[in-house]
């Protein structure tokens, strides 16, 4: 199939009004002077995926949150069927058949999965009336049937509490609810779905998509991810800079299109960057074992820039968290310039020059509720105090300086960072790290969640980052990152290194060998847990017994 590539329209773009399924009729939104939407028209038929782009910040989610009757729009009108709707919260969206699986999901902790799958609407006895406690066992035979309906019975254990649920499972929990009303859906809006799934849940939701398609449901699918909304999509919408940018169909669209459509720009050369090694040995790790790899062998170089690869459980998010302090290691040695390393805590690889831009930003990085300056002086205090006091000049000038070296986009330091994109929050957990300048530096999914334009951003800071010196180490799961950053790839498999790449010799199919190879002679990492570990030599400064 011949693709062709859309071009940017020299004036807004629009579509008709819509007589049947959702529609957005020139919606326009204003946060005081900011103007988030301007005159935006856009239908969802009912039975096709219309998959909404655009980078961060473009009003993807600010339509969402109008069509889901969480924003009231400044101007225009949202219709079903033709018919104007009055959105004054989600809940009258619910009731009109209109659904959102938002990015971030919100889960009741201290209940079960099928409780808060049907919160709201939970089965109640129905003897005397007094007695109006749950009906367990009705609740057992919704929730088992509709896991059995949606394709989750293998992926989801709804006896689990919602404290126990990982990121994906949370994700899994919110498009049941949606999919589960007394209300049947008209339409349904998923908000970076994949983004916390595994491989085998993202194929679960695709099937359900397919699915909600041929019933004729209505579906919004917003993504950074192009492989996906090609698979998914029947047509493509592009916002930027809250204006519609064009509406394209799927089959004759291609990615340098879009990207176009998105950013008004090429992006061809995302991965361009002087390769800058040098031969002094900034990171060395001999043998490193802890709870969740065995064995690692690591070296990475000043101005070298690393990827660790592998599929999903394979080590490398643990391997990180290993060499940042936040997981103990059982044995092995980590030297940073050829001086051992004793890594009790985040507290020891902070003080040796080790940074940790960690996989979930917003909960294990961010400080959400403070202030990007807050934020982006978070290790670097020691060096902006007198005394016991901080020195707010300095602290103020510190976060203004990497603010614009990153280009951080929002209204001024002083904004909380929950109030900003995700690429944005990315960009202050990496000022964090580059105002302590640090000799290593370790980034897990630096680029996940994040829009086309911010990935180039990101992928440009790197490249600084590496010409200035710094040896950087990544955890990526998209190969095209993998191949286009790295200078070495290392492939863990199952908690061991299974091969290494340079540059010139790596392709996609030479990593995924490397990342499934199943080598039955070998113990698995629960083999060798089971096992008593070794004792470890005097001069392992990593084991409790090493020196200090």
């Amino acid at each position: 199939m011949t693709h062709h590539s859309p071009v940017p329209p020299s004036g807004p773009a629009t579509e008709g009004p819509a007589t049947e399924g959702l529609a957005a009729e020139g919606i326009g939104k204003r946060f005081g002077a900011v103007r988030a939407l301007d005159d935006v028209t856009l239908r969802f038929p009912p039975g096709r995926v219309t998959a909404l782009m655009g980078e961060n910040g473009a009003g993807k989610s600010t339509l969402l949150r109008i069509l889901t009757g969480d924003h009231r729009p400044s101007e225009g009108t949202v219709r079903l069927d033709g018919v104007p709707l009055a959105l004054s919260s989600p809940m009258d969206a619910r009731r009109a058949g209109i659904r959102i699986i938002p990015q971030e999901p919100e889960i009741i902790p201290h209940v079960s999965v099928a409780e808060n799958v049907y919160a709201g609407s939970l089965p109640r006895r129905t003897g005397h009336r007094l007695d109006r406690r749950l009906d367990r066992a009705e609740l057992r035979r919704r929730i088992t049937a509709d896991l059995a309906r949606l394709g989750f019975a293998k992926v989801l254990d709804p006896d689990l509490l919602g404290s126990e649920l990982t990121a994906a499972q949370r994700q899994l929990v919110e498009i049941l609810r949606a999919l589960t009303g007394r209300v049947p859906a008209r339409a349904i809006a998923f908000d970076e779905p994949t983004s916390s799934l595994s491989e085998q849940e993202s194929e679960a939701l695709f099937a359900l998509i397919g699915r909600l398609r041929a019933e004729g449901i209505a579906v919004v699918y917003v993504s950074h991810r192009m492989k996906e909304v090609f698979r998914l999509a029947d047509r493509i919408a592009v916002l930027r800079d809250g204006a519609l940018a064009g509406v394209v169909d799927a089959a004759g669209a291609d990615e340098a299109g879009i990207v176009r459509l998105m950013v008004g720009r090429d992006l061809s050369a995302l991965f361009t960057r002087e390769r800058v090694a040098t031969d002094r040995v900034v990171l060395d790790v001999r043998g490193l074992t802890t709870d969740a790899v065995r064995g690692i062998d690591l070296r990475v170089h000043a101005g070298e820039v690393v990827a660790l690869a592998g599929l999903i459980g394979a080590g490398r998010s643990e391997l990180a968290l290993a060499l940042a302090g936040d997981a103990p290691i059982r044995s092995g040695t980590v030297l940073l310039d050829g001086e051992p390393l004793r890594l009790r805590g985040p507290r020891d690889a902070i003080a040796a020059g080790i940074g940790l831009a960690p996989e979930e930003r917003k909960a294990q990085a961010l400080l959400l509720h403070r202030t990007v300056r807050d934020n982006t002086a978070l290790v670097s205090y020691p060096a902006l105090r007198r005394r016991r006091f901080v020195r707010r000049a300095q602290e103020r000038a510190l976060a203004q300086e990497y603010a614009d070296r990153l280009r951080v986009r929002a209204p001024s330091i002083e904004a909380e960072v929950r109030t900003l994109s995700g690429g944005n929050q990315q960009k202050v957990v990496l000022a964090r790290w580059l105002a302590r300048r640090p000799g290593l530096l370790i980034l897990d999914e630096p680029t996940r969640g994040v829009d086309i334009g911010a990935k180039a951003e990101i992928y440009r800071i790197i490249a600084d980052l590496a010409r200035d010196g710094v040896a950087v180490l990544v955890v990526s799961s998209e190969l095209p990152e993998v191949l286009g950053l790295a200078d070495r790839i290392v492939v863990l498999q199952n908690g061991r290194v299974t091969g290494e790449l340079d540059r010139a010799g790596a392709t996609e199919e030479a990593v995924l060998a490397l990342a499934m190879a199943d080598d039955l002679a070998a113990p698995t990492i629960a083999d060798d847990l089971a096992a008593p570990a070794p004792p470890p030599s005097p001069q392992d400064p990593n084991s409790p017994t090493g020196a200090a």
